[in-house]
């Protein structure tokens, strides 16, 4: 291909002009980044949605597992919002924004036995997925007391 090609191990970075292509390899799979996706909120803004609106913004933004385990946490407005932050990072890396057929509640952060997060997609953001070909979604979450951030990392898989 055109450009410039740096090879590493395990990961190949192809830089084609105009843009930039990402290819990990495994043994047998080829892994594509077909998006990236990031979000910052500020903790009081969610806090201020949960005290304006109760348990009627908890339920349309969060699915049952997450509220239980963020209401679990000392600090549960960091968490909510963590996981805020997480739904609109895993969007943007869709590259759908908000569109009909997807709801808050189609993408949920569950925490794996490590503590790492994860990411469960349903419903519209599911059938986005399939489309696409995106067999995978990256999280990585921070908070603090002021503000939440996450990162999220697409990926597609190609057969060699």
């Amino acid at each position: 291909s055109k450009g410039v090609h740096y090879k590493t191990d395990p990961i190949s970075i192809i830089l084609p002009q105009p843009r930039v292509q990402i290819r990990i390899h495994s043994a047998d799979m080829n892994h594509h980044i077909f998006g990236i996706g990031t979000d910052i909120i500020e903790c009081l803004r969610i806090a201020n949605m949960i005290q304006r609106h109760g348990e009627l913004f908890i339920r349309r933004v969060y699915t049952d597992h997450e509220i239980e385990y963020c209401s679990t946490k000392k600090s549960a407005t960091q968490h909510y919002a963590g996981r805020w932050a997480a739904k609109e990072a895993v969007l943007k890396a869709l590259g759908t924004g908000w569109r009909r057929g997807i709801s808050w509640r189609d993408i949920e952060v569950r925490n794996l036995r490590s503590g790492a997060p994860t990411i469960v997609l349903n419903g519209g953001a599911r059938e986005v997925c399939e489309e696409a070909g995106i067999q995978k979604m990256l999280i990585s979450i921070s908070h603090c007391r002021s503000h939440a951030t996450a990162y999220a990392i697409a990926l597609g898989f190609e057969s060699t």
